[in-house]
Order: C-alpha cells, then sequence, then structure tokens
C-alpha cells in the first residue's frame, strides 16, 4: 500500500509519517498492494483530525476520527476502516452466492481472510415506511425536513424532476445530493 500524507495547520515530520505508515500497516494486508491511500491529518485548538480516505474498487473506504490526541485518533480510524472492509467483503460475498457472475473479481479482489467473516446477516432492516414523493424546490424540502424532525429528506426537485435528498450536515448548515448519471 502506497501513503499519500497530507498535512492541514501541522507539519508532517518524519516520526509523524512513520506512526501513520505503522498504524495503517496493520490492515494493509486487507487491500492489494498497488492501493493508494489518502491520509490528512489536522489540528485546530489541540483536537486532531485523522480523516483517510481508500479507493477500493470502484467505492471508497472512509474513516474521520477526531481526537486530542494524533495517535489515538489515527488507531481509531484504522478500526473503522478494517470494520468497513470486512462489512464491504461480506456484502459482496452474499451477492456472489446469490448469483451475482459481476461481482466475484470484486469479492476476489478485497484480502480478507475469510476467518474474518462470520454467517451473520450484514443488515436487517427493521421499518418500512412509504411516502409520497412530491414536487418541490431545495428550500422547501428544507422546510419539510425541519418540520418531521428528522436530518435528510427525500423529495422530487420541481426544476429537474429528479430525486433529490436534503440534509443536515454537523456544522448546522444543509447539503444537497442529487444524482449523477
Amino acid at each position: 500500500m502506497r501513503y499519500n500524507i497530507i498535512g492541514k495547520n501541522i507539519d508532517v515530520w518524519d516520526k509523524t509519517k512513520e506512526m501513520v505508515e505503522k498504524k495503517l500497516d496493520r490492515i494493509a494486508k486487507l487491500f492489494p498492494e498497488d492501493t493508494n491511500a489518502t491520509i490528512t491529518l489536522s489540528l485546530e485548538k489541540l483536537v486532531s483530525t485523522v480523516e483517510v480516505t481508500i479507493p477500493l474498487n470502484k467505492r471508497l473506504i472512509r474513516a474521520e476520527v477526531q481526537d486530542t490526541d494524533m495517535t489515538a485518533a489515527m488507531d481509531k480510524a484504522v478500526d473503522i476502516l478494517e470494520n468497513q472492509v470486512v462489512r464491504y467483503k461480506k456484502r459482496m460475498r452474499t451477492k456472489v452466492r446469490q448469483g451475482g457472475e459481476n461481482f466475484v473479481a470484486e469479492y476476489q479482489a478485497i484480502m480478507v481472510p475469510e476467518e474474518y467473516l462470520d454467517e451473520e446477516p450484514l443488515y436487517k432492516i427493521e421499518r418500512i415506511k412509504h411516502f409520497e414523493v412530491k414536487p418541490m424546490d431545495a428550500e422547501e424540502a428544507v422546510m419539510e425536513m425541519e418540520l418531521i424532525g428528522h436530518n435528510f429528506f427525500v423529495f422530487r426537485n420541481g426544476e429537474t424532476d429528479e430525486v433529490n435528498v436534503v440534509y443536515k450536515r454537523k456544522n448546522g448548515s444543509y447539503g444537497l445530493i442529487e444524482p449523477e448519471y
């Protein structure tokens, strides 16, 4: 695995690079050798943030952790990434078992040993909701979302006639997800 370590508001010294590489080497065996990992380290008001993004086939494996200690944040990020890769391999195994021939190569590219995978179902859907998708603009969708007290809202964009999603971000602002074909 190749590492691209970037520092924001922080100088990335050799010792920091060694620490990051040592922590990520723990999960490097789960990825193909030619995988590139992008690690962004930042420091703001004594809070360290570690963001790790690893492209895997057509997907992205990503973790973002904040902590007062950079090493602890890196450990937590590696734990998150490891869990994500194992879950992804389980999902691909399910697809292959269901006869998804086009998932076989993707399944084999993930280097997670079979003993990491248990037979427990990956997800359990407990509730299904049905609702009318009304045409509206994004501002109206945000208002509807706030009225029902959710942190996301699915709606049909009145201008494009596409299904969109508005969501509340961690910082209190709002985001809009539009499909791309």
